[in-house]
């Protein structure tokens, strides 16, 4: 077992925030095994890297040994999450989120071991507190106290309706972690009100207060937007090998690294050594290879993931794409250029109406890996393979 600085150095890897640290470090020190939360409301079947984020860092601690609660939100998912929402969500039914939550386990146990994780469902205690004890919960926080948040003060100043069930929703997530008796609870960055309201009702409840670890929303392929599937710009757990493989691959070299940080299982040192390699002058593209290689294996099998490398290889570095394609510098004044723009400036197409309408054709590679996206955009310092078409090619560099 790690000493307490390697284990708070691997905690905070990736890691936005850690309230309060001096408490975790005590936690720590007295050398018991600690209760770490992290909860999931069960809204859509299929989870994609974003989702993991959170989940990789209960891999951390089960790890460093401590004991896992993965929470599966089928009463609060009913509710749904309002965190920011500009409107009120439509609940689900109790027969879709049970769907959900039977592939969610499926999924996360790709990354959990499920020999050392322990799986609630917030169902068992909301349903045995009833109506007289969620109003007792209710008198626990104030309205003012909710209009804190800023998703909810943005919609109440702009006259937008704010539902009686979306106030309960902060105070439902923090009763969890009293019935789970959570030392630490995780969470993404846009969730901190809702974790501290956890700390407040634990107080309450005469419990240690949890500590709180946020964790960056990832941003999707295009670098820019939190990783969705409304925008397109995700990588799906349960998509083919090859697909994310490729969708990988794709990604700018300045994000690979940010990946590595968030869903990647590599030593920190080791990563720190890929890129002292890469200002040396290896390519970054041989490390973005190794990052691709491991997703895919987590998910899909050590097999697999060779073969989706020898399929990458065969379709675009060995003949798929011509020998003599051209390189290209594109400048860009604000540091960004979008899809169209780089297809109209390298001349792959007559106009971004054309490059707009050759992506809905699905007719448009990056580094092999079909785009969808119509907002897609690049960074400098970005490089890349641009395919339109069968015949149409050229290697781009944004500067």
């Amino acid at each position: 077992m790690l000493g307490v600085e390697d284990s708070l150095a691997l905690i905070k890897r990736g890691a936005d925030e850690l309230l309060v640290e001096s408490e975790l470090v005590e936690r720590l020190k007295s050398g018991r095994l600690l209760r770490i939360k992290a909860g999931f409301d069960p809204t859509a079947p299929d989870l994609h890297l974003g989702h993991t984020v959170l989940i990789n860092k209960l891999r951390h601690f089960q790890d460093l040994g401590h004991h896992v609660m993965f929470l599966i939100g089928d009463f609060t998912g009913m509710i749904g999450d309002p965190t920011g929402k500009n409107a009120t969500r439509p609940p689900l039914s109790r027969e879709q989120i049970l769907a959900n939550a039977e592939t969610y386990q499926e999924q996360v146990f790709k990354i959990l071991d499920p020999e050392k994780t322990e799986v609630f469902f917030n169902s068992s205690w909301f349903e045995a507190l009833g109506a007289s004890g969620m109003v007792r919960l209710a008198a626990l926080h104030t309205v003012a106290r909710m209009l804190e948040r800023d998703d909810f003060a943005k919609r109440y100043r702009g006259g937008q309706p704010i539902a009686i069930h979306e106030l309960l929703y902060p105070l439902c997530q923090a009763y969890d972690s009293v019935a789970m008796k959570a030392d630490v609870e995780l969470g993404g960055t846009d969730q901190k009100f809702n974790l501290l309201v956890g700390r407040e009702l634990q107080k309450h409840y005469g419990q240690p207060p949890q500590c709180v670890l946020t964790m960056p929303l990832l941003e999707g392929l295009d670098g820019v937007n939190k990783m969705s599937k409304s925008l397109g710009n995700y990588v799906g757990i349960n998509e083919p090998p090859r697909e994310i493989f490729g969708k990988l691959m794709s990604v700018s070299d300045e994000l690979m690294w940010r990946y590595f940080d968030l869903l990647s299982f590599r030593g920190i040192e080791e990563v720190a050594g890929f890129k002292r390699e890469v200002v040396s002058g290896r390519n970054p593209r041989d490390i973005k290879v190794l990052l691709a290689q491991e997703i895919v294996a987590r998910f899909h099998g050590l097999k697999s993931s060779v073969d989706a490398l020898a399929d990458f290889e065969a379709r675009f570095r060995q003949g798929a794409i011509p020998d003599d394609i051209p390189d290209l510098l594109l400048d860009s004044l604000s540091g960004v250029l979008g899809i169209a723009q780089v297809l109209k400036q390298s001349g792959l197409t007559s106009s971004t109406s054309e490059a707009l309408r050759m992506i809905e054709q699905g007719g448009v590679k990056v580094d092999g890996a079909k785009i969808q996206d119509k907002n897609l955009s690049f960074s400098t310092r970005d490089v890349f393979v641009l395919q339109v078409g069968k015949r149409k090619f050229a290697r781009i560099e944004i500067r």
